[in-house]
């Protein structure tokens, strides 16, 4: 099992020198798996590079996990290359929404014209939509497990199991502003023992209060959670757009100090990492 980094940024893209070597495209995650057509974690900027990875010619397969539908979780879908080929097809699983739209209609809505010249309709592909909640199921032989956590409107964190390989992700998580660290239920199955968690880390302590109920978690809650669930490595993840590559290096090294004595490793992602499982 390969997972490979193609956007790491939350909220918006970025650009500019000192962003160069984590990149500056929002979430998107791909999973190469032997014998399996691929999936991926959401559709933000990066999935255009994902994209690009694939077969353009209508052969194209593949499953999307979609966290949630904020822009910079979405805004790849119209820029998905392989769509452009008849015959090609994607399933995106996504949370179902509290206002009984379905996710067709939500995506009709939002990709299109004035603010879109096309909408997915017209793309020579074929997506599919699958709403979710709490739920397990299987894509081939990868067992699928949705909870939804807590955010800002629904939102569904993911862990795929294969072959005795896990990894969570789990991009965009408020983390409890009481002044306690805690942890819900649905989260906890999601981590719990797994090889690999992608998580939000947007925030430093310092700018937390600031933010407190903008959805999102600090480095320090991502290295606790991965602490009190026995999580093997910890990717960071959702880094703020404002946030240097020196930045990220500081807190990375901070954070892995924090979690190597619980024998976490953590890593901060960036765009081109491939982790090998197995």
């Amino acid at each position: 099992m390969q997972v490979t980094f193609y956007g790491v940024r939350g909220s918006t893209p970025c650009c500019g020198d000192d962003t160069q070597r984590y990149g500056g495209n929002t979430s998107c995650v791909g999973v190469a798996i032997p014998g399996e057509h691929p999936l991926f974690f959401d559709l933000g900027t990066g999935a255009r590079y994902f994209g690009t990875t694939q077969p353009h010619d209508g052969t194209f397969r593949g499953t999307c996990l979609l966290s949630h539908l904020h822009w910079d979780h979405t805004q790849g879908l119209p820029f998905f290359t392989p769509l452009l080929r008849p015959g090609s097809e994607l399933d995106i699983y996504a949370p179902k929404q509290d206002d009984g739209r379905s996710l067709s209609q939500v995506f009709d809505e939002m990709i299109c014209p004035p603010v879109f010249p096309v909408t997915i309709a017209q793309f020579a592909g074929t997506v599919r939509y699958h709403d979710l909640e709490d739920a397990d199921f299987t894509i081939g032989s990868i067992k699928v497990k949705s909870r939804l956590v807590p955010h800002l409107g629904p939102t569904l964190g993911f862990r795929i199991e294969w072959r005795g390989h896990s990894v969570a992700y789990l991009s965009d998580h408020q983390q409890p502003h009481d002044g306690t660290f805690g942890i819900a239920d649905g989260a906890r199955e999601l981590v719990q023992g797994v090889d690999l968690l992608i998580h939000d880390s947007q925030y430093t302590t310092h700018e937390f209060p600031a933010k407190y109920n903008w959805g999102h978690c600090t480095i320090d809650y991502a290295v606790w959670l991965a602490k009190h669930c026995d999580v093997k490595t910890l990717a960071l993840f959702h880094h703020d757009p404002t946030r240097s590559d020196e930045a990220i290096d500081e807190l990375q090294r901070c954070a892995g100090t924090f979690g190597g004595d619980g024998d976490v490793q953590v890593v901060a992602a960036y765009e081109g990492l491939t982790v090998e499982l197995g």
